[in-house]
């Protein structure tokens, strides 16, 4: 898998998770493009069955959560591994709305989840 980062699978099995494929329709672009987001850090997979997949929790109806991006680029700033993102992304967390960042992410509350993240860096 070329230069793909994958995180360890520490999502509970109840997470959905998308392949590849189903990531690009959800997307409506290539599988290649889907690789070249996953590199780009733009992303996170994990591998479940053998397969890589994305969490299904990254996507809305019209693409990519708002401020996930943003997220795992301020938390790779900070020296954590793509596995400590998934980690912390579906952590619990009950100062937050939604309970969870990604979950506060889906819900707009995008400068709380980046404002933690950036704190956690120092």
């Amino acid at each position: 898998m070329s230069g793909i980062p994958v995180a360890e699978d520490i999502l509970d099995t109840a997470i959905a998770v998308l392949p590849l494929p189903e990531v690009a329709t959800v997307l409506g672009t290539s599988t290649n493009k889907v690789r070249q987001m996953l590199r780009d850090g733009q992303l996170i997979a994990v591998r479940r069955r053998g397969e890589l997949c994305v969490p299904g929790d990254f996507f809305v109806k019209d693409g990519v959560v708002k401020g996930l991006t943003g997220t795992i680029t301020v938390l790779a700033d900070s020296g954590y591994s793509r596995t400590e993102m998934l980690r912390w992304l579906f952590t619990a967390d009950d100062t937050l709305p939604g309970s969870t960042p990604i979950n506060a992410l889906r819900t707009s509350h995008g400068t709380e989840v980046k404002r933690r993240a950036q704190a956690m860096a120092f």
